[in-house]
C-alpha cells in the first residue's frame, strides 16, 4: 500500500525534487573569474589603444564581466576608446566621477588597484578566453533553468518547446547571445565594406549569383537574411527552376547547399540534376533509347562531380517548421551551408496548438518561421510556393494575390517571382507550337531592387530553364 502511494506520488515527487535541486544551484554563485576580469581591465588601462580595441575585436562585450563594477568600467573604457578620446588614469577616475560611476565600482582606490594589478598583458588572450567561458557557462545555466521550468509549464506545447530550447543553444554555441544589438557605427561598417566589395568586383553581385543575368541584376544577388519565394500554378516547372538555380550555386560557385524536398524523394532530385546538367534527356530512358558514347562520358563526368559536391538533401515528406529548423541549424554548424531551398511551402506543417485549428494561420506561421531562419542563420532561404486557381480564369498570368492561403507569404518574403509559361495556357495547337519553350519569371516583390519580368527559356525534355534575350519595351 505504500509503494503504491509513493508510485501515484512518483511525478510530483520528481518535480519537487528538480525544484529543490533547483533552489540549490541558486544558492551557489555563478560561473566567473575574478582574477581574469581585473586583469584584462588592468591591460586596457595600461595600453588602451591596444588592448580596449583588442577586446573589441575580439567580440568581448560588457556582458561578458561577471562584477557590475567591471562591467561598468569596460562599458565606459569602450565608449571613450570609440569617441578617440584618450584614457589615462586620472582623466577616466574623473570620467567615473562625472557619471556618477565612481562610488559604484569601489572609488578611486578600486580604479588605481586595477590599475597596477596586472604587471604584463603577456596572458591576455588566455585570460579573456576564460572570461568567455565562464560567460557561456552562465548562459547555459540560465537557460537549462528557464528550460526546466517552461517543460513543466508548456507540457501541451512539446514541439514548439523543443524547437525554441534548440534554437537558444545554438545561439550560445554561436556566441550570437551577448544580449548586445549591433551598434549603428557597426551597421555603418558593414555597409560601406559591402559596397567597397561591390565597387571592387566591378559592379558584380554583391550577394550570391544565381546563373541567370538579369535576375542577379535585379536583385543584386541572393543576399543573407533574404526570402525568396517562386510561385507557379502545377507543372509550370518550379522544381525545375530551383534545381537550375542550386546547381549553379553549389556546383559552379562550390558553395555548401542543402535542399528540403517534401514532394519528391531525393533519388528523384538527384535524377533531375543529373540529366540536366549533363543536358541528357530524361525521356530517353523511358523510351528505351541508349546514350552515344559522348553522353556516357558527360553523364559519368557529372555524377562524379555531383557526389563529391556539398549539396544535402532531405525528403521528410510533410516536414514540421520546428524539424525543418533543427536540421538547418546543424547543418549549418557542421557544413556552414550557404544557402537552402525549399519545394514546397505548402507541403509543410506547424505542430503548434494554434495552428491546428487554421490553415491559414499554420501557413502563416511556417512562412514567418523560414523568414525568421533566414536571418538567424545569415542565409539566402529560396522557398517554392502553390498559387491557386486565380490565373486560370485570367489566361493564365499570375498575380502576387494569387498566393494560396495566406497573405503572410507576400509579407515575409524579401522578393516573390511567379513563374509562367504561357504555351501551358494556349488556345490551339498552333499557339502551343508558337509558344512552346517560353517562359517567365514576374518579379512582383523586390525589396531592395526593380520588379519587372525575367525572360527565359524552358528546354522540357532537358527540365532546364535558360536566359532568354530581354526583350526592352520600347516605351
Amino acid at each position: 500500500m505504500e509503494k503504491q502511494k509513493e508510485f501515484k506520488q512518483g511525478p510530483e515527487l520528481q518535480k519537487n525534487r528538480a525544484v529543490k535541486k533547483e533552489e540549490d544551484f541558486a544558492q551557489r554563485a555563478l560561473p566567473h573569474a575574478n582574477g581574469p576580469e581585473k586583469s584584462l581591465l588592468s591591460s586596457m588601462l595600461q595600453d588602451p589603444s591596444e588592448y580596449v580595441m583588442l577586446a573589441e575585436e575580439k567580440g568581448l562585450t560588457p556582458d561578458h564581466f561577471y562584477h557590475p563594477s567591471h562591467k561598468a568600467i569596460y562599458q565606459v573604457m569602450r565608449e571613450l576608446s570609440n569617441d578617440g578620446i584618450a584614457i589615462e588614469l586620472v582623466s577616466f577616475t574623473q570620467t567615473l566621477l562625472d557619471r556618477d560611476l565612481l562610488d559604484k565600482v569601489g572609488g578611486p582606490s578600486a580604479v588605481t588597484e586595477l590599475y597596477t594589478y596586472s604587471p604584463t598583458a603577456a596572458h591576455f588572450d588566455h585570460h579573456l578566453s576564460i572570461i568567455k567561458d565562464k560567460f557561456t557557462l552562465r548562459n547555459i545555466i540560465s537557460t537549462c533553468t528557464e528550460s526546466i521550468t517552461r517543460s513543466y509549464e508548456d507540457q501541451e506545447e512539446v514541439p514548439a518547446l523543443l524547437d525554441e530550447v534548440e534554437q537558444k543553444i545554438f545561439a550560445i554555441r554561436e556566441g550570437a547571445e551577448t544580449n548586445e544589438a549591433p551598434t549603428v557605427k557597426q551597421d555603418v561598417k558593414k555597409v560601406i565594406e559591402d559596397f567597397e566589395k561591390f565597387m571592387a568586383g566591378g559592379g558584380e553581385p554583391m550577394g550570391i549569383k544565381t546563373g541567370y543575368k538579369r535576375l542577379d541584376e535585379m536583385s543584386n544577388g541572393l543576399k543573407p537574411g533574404e526570402m525568396f519565394i517562386i510561385a507557379a500554378r502545377p507543372s509550370m516547372g518550379k522544381t525545375s527552376f530551383v534545381m537550375n538555380l542550386i546547381e549553379y550555386i553549389c556546383l559552379d560557385q562550390k558553395l555548401p547547399s542543402m535542399v528540403f524536398s517534401c514532394e519528391m524523394t531525393s533519388a528523384q532530385i538527384v535524377q533531375r540534376l543529373l540529366f540536366a546538367r549533363a543536358r541528357y534527356a530524361i525521356t530517353n530512358l523511358r523510351d528505351g533509347i541508349k546514350p552515344q558514347k559522348d553522353d556516357l562520358k558527360r553523364i559519368k563526368r557529372v555524377a562524379a562531380e555531383i557526389a563529391e559536391s556539398k549539396l544535402f538533401i532531405d525528403d521528410t515528406a510533410g516536414i514540421s517548421i520546428s524539424e525543418l529548423r533543427a536540421k538547418a541549424r546543424r547543418k549549418k554548424k557542421e557544413e556552414d551551408i550557404q544557402v537552402i531551398a525549399i519545394d514546397y511551402l505548402q507541403l509543410m506543417r506547424s505542430t503548434s496548438k494554434q495552428a491546428q485549428n487554421s490553415r491559414e494561420r499554420e501557413i502563416a506561421e511556417i512562412s514567418a518561421g523560414l523568414k525568421g531562419l533566414a536571418k538567424e542563420l545569415g542565409i539566402p532561404i529560396i522557398v517554392l510556393a502553390q498559387l491557386n486557381r486565380g490565373p486560370e480564369n485570367r489566361g493564365g498570368t499570375p498575380r502576387m494575390s494569387d498566393l494560396r492561403e495566406s497573405g503572410s507569404i507576400e509579407q515575409d518574403a524579401d522578393m516573390v517571382g511567379l513563374l509562367f509559361r504561357s504555351a501551358y495556357y494556349a488556345d490551339d495547337q498552333e499557339e502551343r507550337d508558337e509558344k512552346d519553350g517560353e517562359a517567365e519569371i514576374n518579379m512582383a516583390k523586390n525589396r531592395n531592387g526593380p520588379t519587372g519580368s525575367i525572360p527565359l527559356t524552358f528546354i522540357k525534355e532537358l527540365m532546364r530553364f535558360e536566359t532568354r534575350a530581354f526583350e526592352q519595351d520600347p516605351g
